[in-house]
Order: C-alpha cells, then structure tokens, then sequence
C-alpha cells in the first residue's frame, strides 16, 4: 500500500479522545499541534476542478505553503511554500505547479472558494526501539467530521496494516476518498461546478413555446448576474467575456424566437439588450488585444519584438480607462432597474390565452421552424459569395451562423444528442473562418486608428514600424482566412449534412399523388 491513506472520524470524536483511545492499542508520541488555515483556490469556473485537481493554501503560525492534490486519489501533485497567492498563473515561479495552472486556467484568476479554520495534529507511532514506524495527520474541524491521514514509513507495511485494522475495527474510523474541499462546500449550501459558461438548458418539447422562452431567458439572466460582479471588478477578462456572450444570446433570442412575447415588451428589452451590447464592446475588444499581446509580439521578427512594448502599455491605459466607464455604467439606475424590470418579467406567471401568434406553439414546433428556417438562410448567403464579394457578405453570413448556433444552442435538448452535437460542431468549423475574417479585419483597422493615437504621444518611430509589420501580417492571416472560407464552405454545404439538418428540422413534406 503506496496511497495516502484518509480515515473519516464518527461523529462526536474529537482529536484529544481519538489519541487517548489510539495509545491503548500502540505507542504514540505526539510531535506538534498547531492552528492553521486552509483556503481553497479555483478559477470562477471550476478549471482545476474540472480537471480533479484541488488547490489548497495552507497557512499556519511557521510558515504557508500550497499544495496541488488529485481529487481522484488525494495525492500530491506539487507543493511549494508561498507567502501569498498570486491571482494569475503567470505569476508564479517557474516550476510544476505553474506548468500544471497555466494550461487549465491560461486567463482566468485564481479565486478562494473556501476557507477553513482546523487544529492539525502531528502524530508518530512508534516501536519498541523507539522507531516512528507510522505518521499520522489528524486535521479537526469545527463544522464538521475530523480526519486522519496515514503517512506510510518505509519499510514498516506490516504496521500500517496493523493501524487500519485497529482504526477502523477498534475506533469505528472509515475510509473516505472524498475531498475535504466537497463537504465544507456542502456545509455553506453550495457544490462545485456550480458555475459554467456553457448552456445546459433543458426543455420538454410539449412545453407552450411562450414558456420555454421566458424559462431559457431567465437561465440567461443568471449568467449575466454570475458575472456582473466580477465584470464591474475586472477580476479576470472572462467575467465580461461571458457576460457579454449570455447578452448576445438574449438578444438573438430576443430577434429570433419570434412571436411569443408581447411586441412592446420584446421592443423595449431587445433595445437595452442591443445597448448593454454596445457599452460592454470596447472593453472587451482591448482585453482582446491585451491577451493577444504575446501573439502579436511572436508573430514579429525578433529584432524588431520588443519596439512593440510601448503598444501595450498605450493598450493598457485605454483598457483601464474604458473598464472604469463600463463599470459606472453597469451600477447606474437605467441598468440596475431595467435589468431588475427584466427579471420581474420572466416572472410573471403566462397568460392562459396569450395573443402572440407563436405563443401557444410548442417549443419543438417553434425550434424546428426557426432552425430550418436560417438554416436556410445561411446555405443562400453562403451560395452567393464569390471571390468578387464584399467583405460586408462574409460579415452578413457570420451573423446568421452566430443565429443558427444560438439557436442550436438553446434548443439542443430537443434533438438526439450525439446528431445535434455532430451538427454544431460543423457549423463551429464555418463559423471560425468567418470569425478569424472579420477579427484580422477589425484588429488591422483598429491598429491603424491607435497609431494615429499615439503619434501625439512621442512614442519612437521604431514602434510605429513594428506595428506596420504588425499590420502585415494581420492582413495576410485575413487573406488566407478568406481563401479559406470557400471550402469550409463547401464542407458545412455538402449532402450529409445536408440532409442530417433536413431530417432533424424540416417541415414535413405533405404526400403529392402521382397520376
């Protein structure tokens, strides 16, 4: 037996009784005993947990450390002793535990889930000679269940054995592989993973359409208050990155489950939608270019990379600048109240007979005629662009894909999982080239507008070139995605899946009689 071992105690035994009854049955000796903190650290979204990785900070009188655990067997991945934690992965020394957050978390801050306050018990047994044969690590809890963690010494299996019997039979201990981090959660009323940024809403394909509308609103309304906080904080760039996608789908929402609110009501909110759309876009756009820095550095010759630096701190200033703005924005009365009027709305209780044409559909009719229909759209646009069109086509078509998704999104519950997962996923494919299109174009435009900015600011010449560079290879990334466009096109148009959107979502055909 190499694993750690953790023993839950009974209910009511506490650490000073538990050793009491332990050195009846072995010699112990008890080594320290000090108060210590534990607080657990996760992205807002549950990466490490995702990943069954815990990541706790531990603090006690002598020194402070963190430590890296499996959530599947409890053992240690990397530890270090830190003073504090930093907020982004990047700031941590070079070493397995930076190589093992970087990657999960990439731009996400490192929150405390959960503090704990414990009594941490150091405890040998020992043999005849004197020997520590086996160590245990007894935390004890305030709220809830004490345990114990055997640290096996080598040599000494017989013992460990010897012990578990003793724990388990004599003492009534039990096994437990679950982590502390999961019952302290329970204790504040709360279970990890309780925040996502990917929809999961499920609906029952008789439910009246008007309904289901109002109930895929409110679950959107969620995530626009999950993220407000951390959107008005700047804690991290995702908090107003999803804040922003969970407006946009209430908006194409809004614009395409047609005919199931009241016009005025539908009017009115998808007008303070479109402008909380409006005040969130220019942040957002220079978080984009801050976290693109590296790349946009890398892309440049390395002669000329660092001339680029005085670009980012220009980036920088204009970020923080137009954060404060939305900020205030996001804590006035119009957004406060609206957003407050909005939820009171989706409250509501439905009219028996609303009036709205689509109204009392079910949803599943209602979804099916939608789909199909700007699945429609798409193919047409797609068809017509040629190697002649206008940038302003591509853009078009790329906003009738983004309604499609949504609309795939929303209603995936409805359909065969494995089929309309397989369904999104092509439509994923056009939609990145059509994004990557328009991005290289708008990020190309944008750095020739900041570059006039900044030509006030006695910024060097040298960084002007290398942004000209930059420019460049922007527009050659925007020439090949263009070229690109036409066969992921071909690929989202072909018969198969053709005809997997026609047999999920078309109308059916009524029966012609031939003479």
């Amino acid at each position: 037996m190499n694993m750690s071992l953790q023993f839950e105690f009974p209910v009511n035994l506490t650490a000073e009784n538990f050793i009491v009854k332990l050195s009846h049955e072995v010699s112990t000796r008890l080594a320290s005993r000090q108060s210590s903190r534990k607080t657990y650290y996760d992205s807002f979204d549950w990466r490490l947990y995702s990943n069954d990785i815990t990541c706790e900070f531990n603090q006690a009188k002598s020194a402070s450390s963190l430590t890296l655990r499996s959530i599947k067997n409890g053992l240690v991945i990397a530890d270090a002793e830190l003073k504090k934690v930093p907020l982004f992965s990047k700031a941590f020394d070079p070493g397995i535990i930076r190589d093992t957050l970087a990657p999960l978390l990439e731009m996400r801050a490192l929150l405390p889930v959960c503090t704990l306050d414990y009594e941490i018990y150091h405890l040998n047994i020992i043999n005849k000679d004197e020997k520590t044969i086996l160590r245990l690590l007894i935390e004890e809890y305030s709220q809830f269940n004490n345990r114990v963690l055997l640290q096996p010494v080598r040599g000494y299996d017989k013992a460990e054995e010897h012990i578990v019997e003793i724990l388990t039979a004599t003492l009534g201990l039990t096994v437990t592989d679950k982590p502390v981090l999961l019952t302290a959660l329970q204790v504040q009323g709360r279970k990890p993973k309780d925040y996502s940024s990917k929809l999961n809403i499920n609906l029952d394909p008789d439910m009246r359409a008007d309904i289901a509308g109002k109930y895929i609103y409110s679950h959107l309304l969620k995530a626009i208050k999950a993220n407000e906080q951390g959107t008005i904080a700047d804690t991290d760039s995702e908090f107003l990155h999803d804040f922003r996608v969970a407006v946009r789908r209430t908006r194409a929402g809004l614009s395409q489950i047609k005919g199931i609110l009241p016009a005025n009501s539908s009017a009115y909110y998808a007008d303070f939608f479109s402008w909380l759309g409006q005040i969130t876009g220019p942040t957002r756009d220079l978080d984009v270019y801050l976290l693109n820095f590296e790349r946009y550095k890398s892309s440049l010759p390395v002669s000329i990379r660092e001339d680029l630096n005085p670009l980012y701190d220009f980036l920088l200033g204009k970020q923080q600048k137009s954060q404060k703005e939305l900020a205030k924005k996001l804590q006035s009365p119009k957004y406060l109240s609206t957003l407050a009027e909005w939820e009171q709305f989706l409250k509501e209780p439905s009219y028996k007979k609303p009036l709205e044409q689509n109204a009392k559909l079910t949803i599943k009719e209602l979804a099916d005629r939608r789909i199909w229909k700007i699945f429609t759209r798409v193919l047409e646009e797609g068809e017509a662009i040629t190697d002649l069109s206008p940038a302003e086509a591509l853009h078009d078509l790329r906003k009738s894909c983004k309604k499609l998704r949504y609309l795939m999104e929303f209603f995936q519950s409805l359909y065969p999982e494995n089929q309309i997962k397989c369904l999104i996923k092509n439509l994923k494919g056009l939609q990145e080239v059509l994004g990557d299109f328009q991005d290289y174009a708008v990020q190309e435009h944008n750095l020739k507008l900041f570059s006039e900015e900044m030509m006030a600011l006695n910024i060097h010449a040298n960084t002007f070139l290398a942004m000209g560079v930059l420019v460049q290879d922007l527009d050659a990334h925007r020439c090949n995605a263009r070229k690109d466009f036409a066969s992921r096109f071909e690929d989202f148009k072909q018969e198969e899946n053709r005809s997997a959107f026609t047999s999920l979502f078309a109308p059916a055909k009524p029966h012609s009689h031939r003479h």
